[in-house]
């Protein structure tokens, strides 16, 4: 395995080793032991999310706060995605910065998020089939999010206005401004 840290510190693309021959392929897709060499500590993954989208779907910018934070190990089973990270860590030196990393079952990359990061994605094949680790539980009073479309994070999901498909949720969702003004 391959990795790769970011311009976001703490954030890894991870790229493994694919053996294939005329049976298929077979890849380790994940390796506690190597990924707590790069982080420096060991992450304890508690839970594993699944969903399925059609093309155009934007999911995001979300996260957990406070003691319910937490960290994803990020992949695509079946077909591709543009996946975001955004720092807001109070006092980063790259906070509000934001991170785009292609992420397919073909190029089977993952991506590590540490805790304090706003996560989402954007689906580019006529459906995709995306799964993540967390290393916290989820917490319904925890939720925190950042509408993806907002001016301030300048984010290109690689899909035109009139074929993107949010949820309501994240239509209302806060501007950056207003997080950013609740982490000072």
């Amino acid at each position: 395995m391959k990795y790769t840290e970011t311009k976001l510190k703490g954030c890894f693309i991870i790229e493994p080793t694919v053996f294939e021959d005329e049976r298929g392929y077979f890849f380790e897709s994940y390796n506690e032991t190597k990924l707590t060499t790069i982080l420096g500590y060991t992450p304890c993954f508690v839970q594993d999310n699944q969903s399925k989208s059609q093309f155009g779907v934007v999911r995001g910018l979300h996260m957990q706060t406070g003691e319910h934070a937490q960290a994803k190990l990020v992949r695509v089973v079946e077909g591709k995605v543009l996946d975001v990270a955004v720092d807001v860590r109070p006092g980063s030196p790259t906070f509000g910065e934001h991170i785009a990393i292609e992420l397919s079952a073909e190029n089977k990359r993952q991506l590590y998020i540490p805790r304090g990061f706003l996560h989402g994605f954007a689906v580019l094949s006529e459906n995709a089939v995306f799964f993540y680790k967390c290393d916290n539980s989820y917490h319904k009073d925890s939720e925190n999010g950042v509408n993806p479309l907002d001016k301030t994070l300048a984010i290109d999901w690689k899909i035109a206005d009139e074929h993107m498909i949010l949820s309501q949720k994240d239509q209302e969702a806060q501007t950056f401004e207003s997080l950013r003004l609740k982490s000072i």
